[in-house]
């Protein structure tokens, strides 16, 4: 079995920059996002616990980064505590905060990545182009998978909290003793079932932003 950084590096050390630097920031983005709508909604956890940093091996943790650098996928934890918050669907807010932040990000790339397709060939060599442009793509793609990861409804992703906050009957089963067998067959089907798919989806997602925005912007840009 061939190791996937070895791999990535022999055929495109550029990608393997784009993924490492993309999963690892996005992630911390991610829960440092939890935190922010923890701290708003009136649970300083992630304060005091020491979270509020943009140090990923906090956030992610040493088994997470063991396992990305093994099998090129991780995640990581914000802690809160629910009873602390003020509202009624607050803990629902802070749940969907992270899949917000990656689509805020994600979309950012499709930006980025539609600009430097007017200033790309203007400015850098053939290679840096190409590059850079693969390097926004890989943004784009990664979060927008990462946001449709997280909002699937099974614990304990940030979906399944969000049900929870509205549906009494799904929050009583997946905190009933069933709770870690509905965990675990979820966690199957996402990662073994439709993880493979969720990344063609979002890389065609990616490219369609990308391509609507160029198409659209492109008149008034190119002289």
């Amino acid at each position: 079995m061939n190791w996937w950084v070895a791999d990535l590096y022999q055929s495109s050390p550029a990608l393997l920059v784009s993924w490492a630097f993309w999963i690892i920031f996005s992630i911390t983005l991610h829960e440092l996002a939890h935190g922010w709508a923890a701290l708003r909604a009136g649970d300083d956890t992630p304060r005091v616990t020491g979270h509020m940093t943009w140090n990923p091996l906090v956030h992610m943790g040493m088994t997470s980064l063991v396992m990305f650098a093994i099998v090129g996928i991780a995640w990581g934890a914000m802690p809160v505590n629910p009873s602390n918050f003020r509202g009624r669907h607050d803990d629902a807010r802070v749940a969907a905060a992270g899949p917000a932040m990656n689509l805020g990000l994600g979309l950012t790339a499709c930006v980025l990545a539609a600009a430097w397709f007017f200033i790309g060939p203007r400015v850098a060599p053939q290679h840096l182009d190409d590059n850079v442009a693969m390097f926004f793509l890989v943004g784009a793609a990664a979060n927008l998978a990462l946001m449709i990861l997280n909002l699937m409804p099974f614990p304990p992703l940030d979906g399944s909290r969000v049900i929870a906050s509205f549906v009494p009957s799904y929050r009583n089963l997946i905190y009933s003793d069933q709770g870690p067998m509905i965990a675990l067959f979820g966690l199957i089907i996402v990662f073994y079932a439709l993880g493979g798919r969720v990344f063609e989806w979002s890389i065609a997602a990616a490219h369609f932003i990308i391509g609507f925005l160029v198409q659209t912007f492109g008149p008034s840009v190119v002289p």
